[in-house]
This record gives C-alpha cells, structure tokens and sequence, in this order.
C-alpha cells in the first residue's frame, strides 16, 4: 500500500528531536511522502527546510491560518510572495480560510476578527490567482463565506481543495461542481461523524484526497492520542470501507491525486 499524508504539521516532531524515526515509521507503513502545511510565519522557513533536505518526502505551503490573523496580519501576509521566488518553490498555498468557530464572546471583537480574516483571505486568494497555485483551504463554521470569497476570486476551483471536511454531503457537492475537492482525515473514523462519511461517499472515489492533520485528529483507535502519518492506513481503512473499495485501490488513487495535486 502507497500513501500520501497531503496534510500535516510535523514542527512537533522536529522540536522533538525525533524527525527521523517519525518519517521512518510511517514510511514502514507505505507513506511515502507528506505535505507539510505551513500555518504563520514561524513555520514557514522550517517546512521549507525540509523539502529541501527531504525533497522525495516532503513538500511545503506556505499561507496565514485564519487562527493566527490578527491585528497586523497585513505584514505576514506581505510576507509569502518572496517564497514563491525560491528554489523550492511552496507546492500550495496555505492552509488559509475562515474560521468563524473560535471567535471571542465580545460582539464588537467577534465582528472586528471576521473582517480581518476575510479580508486577510481575500489577499492571499489574489497571490494564488497569481501565482496559479494550488490552495489548501480551512473552513470551520464558514462554509458559505469560504466558497463566496473563491468565487469572487477567479481562482481555478480544480486547484482548490477543502482540507479536513467537516461538512455534508450537500456541501461537498456544491465543492465538486466548481471542480474543486475535499480531503478528509481521521474524523471519518469517529463514531458520531455521520454526515462527513456521507460526504466522502458523495464525493466519491476520484477526487479522493486523505490526510492526518497531525498531530490533530488521531483516528479512533488511538483517539485522544498524538496523530502522525504512521495513522494513514487506517483513516484509508476506512474509507474504502465507506466506499466499498478495496483499500488498495483507495491508497492507490487518493495517493495519485494528491500527488498530481501538490506536484510531488
């Protein structure tokens, strides 16, 4: 079985000091390459390093978290074009989107952080359109305002693709019209996850992307526990089983997707 985990965080296990036997237990498991998602400035350079010392392993994104807009945002933001002019070059931009789950209880400071985040969205969705990248979106509580804000942007939707879907089936079909696609991660596993294992049978096995999100989101077996790509093979599992696939045939395809999708 190949794997692809197209969304991860692995700064956690290089402050750990234990970057290689991590790479080398998921790679025993068949995942032969991750996408390390970049999230704010602090770990931009960081995933970019990788890529360039792992290049048959790792590629990177580079993009502002909805989670860390805040008041001046602006200058992070200002911060990713020069990436894309070095030699190894982000695969995607992102992860970025809106988030409208964390807001503060101050109305006045709820209504301030959700004009900073569309707005914040909004510029790196122009960088993408020039850049003609790839984007790795998070939605989380926002969905409608997420998909307003692509349209308006005229970014090609086949290079979009909603990371860690946690919609229905309704919505990722509204994704799948456009020609854009959702990656699902280890809440497919989790027993109360219902209307998101309608989803990725609704979307069905040709757009098919999985990720960890680790170290978030660990699938049931080892719920409550630090996630990594060692964990692929069961949220792939998984969705064969939902799909009524062979998980071979899952691993094999999910994995040529992504791959054709970050350019690995």
């Amino acid at each position: 079985m190949r794997l692809l985990d197209s969304h991860c965080h692995p700064d956690y296990a290089v402050k750990a000091g234990r970057l290689e036997s991590w790479m080398g237990e998921a790679q025993a498991v068949g995942v032969e390459g991750v996408v390390a998602i970049g999230t704010d400035l602090n770990d931009w350079s960081a995933y970019r390093d990788l890529a360039q010392k792992h290049p048959l392993f790792f590629r990177h994104t580079v993009g502002l978290h909805p989670c860390h807009v805040t008041e001046g945002w602006e200058e992070t933001v200002a911060a990713i074009a020069p990436y894309f002019a070095d030699r190894t070059t982000p695969a995607a931009l992102g992860e970025i989107g809106l988030d409208y789950f964390r807001l503060p209880a101050d109305a006045a400071e709820a209504a301030q952080l959700k004009l900073w985040q569309q707005e914040a969205f909004r510029r790196q969705l122009m960088l993408a359109y020039q850049f003609g990248c790839p984007v790795v979106i998070h939605s989380r509580h926002a969905f409608p305002d997420c998909v307003r804000l692509i349209d308006e942007s005229g970014i090609d939707w086949r290079k979009v693709v909603f990371h860690c879907f946690v919609e229905g089936p309704e919505q990722v079909r509204q994704i799948n019209a456009r020609g854009g696609r959702a990656s699902f991660t280890g809440i497919i596993t989790y027993p109360k996850s219902v209307e998101i294992r309608a989803a990725l049978q609704a979307q069905g096995l040709a757009r098919l992307m999985l990720e960890t999100d680790a170290p978030y989101l660990a699938p049931q077996s080892v719920r409550g526990k630090e996630n990594a790509p060692v964990n692929l093979p069961e949220i792939c599992a998984q969705a064969a089983m939902l799909l009524g696939l062979p998980a071979d045939e899952v691993a094999e395809v999910s994995t040529r997707n992504s791959k054709v999708f970050f350019g690995f």
